[in-house]
């Protein structure tokens, strides 16, 4: 079996080949994942070390901010954790620098800031701390993947639709808006520092709309918020109502599941027919988010209702307002893992994927032309996450 179809029905299910300890010393590349408690960089941190990984055998450095916590993708994990905070350029020096192995990098950090001036300063700057750490003191550094995303082409969340974007479906040869975005500042940073290196690192640019994943730690987990409402609903006894728009609702959506963007991240790194280039990376189906929200519906118990509407229009930020306290007794009764409601729901995220106004979807002929045939059934993948917070104990 492929790694590719092996992937299309779990990667991040399998289990760590047992022997893969007797590789200790002989690693074929070293792996550094910067956010690795992330949507994407927990999938990361699964999906690298197994025995079948492209590449591999893979020894890895995962680097968060914040410690590790109880839902770390194992008991034990298969990477080397390192708490820094990159947004300090002498603490970055001082734990990255020493890492004088690695060989590859998978960007896929950020920090939310209210305004995109704030986002490009310090996005900016998270970066460069990086990158200021690493390309000196790693001699054998081959690739740098930088996930950025669908903003690409549709403006920062202050700028949403407010300024003309291109026509979807979205290909990745299309300009820049004209506008700020801090991805545009992250790929400028990095084709700038990786110029003066004379081809010896290459890079690729990953851009996922909307991701489907697992992590209590990210500020875009919208299936985390999404069972988080419901959970809610259940525990009041109310219904789960939709709180999008209706195009959103009844028209076409694309998502991204967060191994799938891992294993695109991980061909980059290792294809020489992906070196270079900049691919969207989403799950190659389509959905209806009505789909969707019945079986959200079904897994939590509660009764639901769709779309109803302008006049009854309705947000999860105005909808959530106060519900820490319900989240605690949520907790408390269910004896789940000790989370609060802000670490595990985003609402005004929420509220800004599902009330857009206009279908806007991607295209993955890129990626498959260059040779990536990685794939997943979003339908699949909804059910599988939702599982997975329920597995944690994150979600009753």
């Amino acid at each position: 079996m492929s790694w590719w179809w092996a992937g299309a029905i779990g990667a991040a299910k399998k289990k760590i080949d047992e022997e893969s300890s007797d590789a200790a010393g002989k690693y074929q590349s070293v792996g550094l994942v910067v956010g690795v408690t992330g949507i994407v960089g927990n999938s990361l941190a699964e999906i690298l070390p197994l025995s079948d990984t492209p590449g591999g055998p893979w020894k890895v450095y995962g680097v968060s901010r914040r410690p590790l916590c109880s839902w770390s993708p194992t008991p034990v994990p298969a990477f080397e954790h390192i708490q820094c905070d990159i947004s300090n350029p002498d603490d970055a020096l001082a734990k990255l620098s020493p890492l004088t192995d690695i060989t590859h990098v998978f960007y896929v950090s950020w920090s939310a800031h209210p305004t995109e001036a704030e986002n490009r300063e310090a996005n900016s700057a998270m970066l460069r701390n990086v990158l200021a750490a690493v390309l000196p003191n790693a001699p054998n550094l081959q690739h740098i993947c930088l996930q950025t995303g669908r903003k690409h082409y549709v403006g920062s969340f202050e700028a949403l639709f407010k300024v003309e974007f291109p026509e979807p479906p979205f290909t990745e040869e299309m300009p820049r808006l004209n506008c700020p975005n801090f991805y545009y500042d992250l790929e400028d940073i990095l084709f700038d520092e990786l110029s003066k290196r004379d081809g010896a690192v290459s890079w690729s640019v990953h851009r996922p709309t909307t991701i489907f994943g697992f992590s209590p730690y990210s500020l875009m987990n919208i299936v985390g918020a999404l069972c988080a409402y419901a959970a809610i609903c259940k525990h009041e006894g109310s219904l789960l109502r939709w709180p999008g728009s209706r195009m959103t609702w009844e028209g076409f959506s694309d998502i991204s599941d967060a191994d799938l963007i891992a294993e695109h991240q991980i061909w980059a790194s290792v294809d020489p027919f992906a070196k270079n280039e900049a691919f969207n990376c989403s799950n190659g189906d389509v959905f209806k988010w009505k789909q969707l929200w019945r079986i959200l519906a079904e897994q939590f118990g509660v009764d639901f209702v769709g779309y109803e509407g302008e006049e009854n229009r309705v947000k999860l930020e105005e909808m959530m307002k106060g519900k820490e306290g319900v989240w605690d007794e949520i907790v408390a009764k269910y004896e789940l893992a000790p989370t609060k409601l802000n670490d595990v729901a985003q609402w005004w995220f929420v509220d800004a994927i599902l009330g857009v106004e206009i279908e806007h979807l991607d295209c993955m002929n890129k990626s498959k032309e260059h040779g990536f045939l990685g794939f997943r059934n979003t339908i699949t993948s909804f059910h599988s996450w939702i599982d997975k917070m329920k597995a944690y104990k994150i979600v009753p």
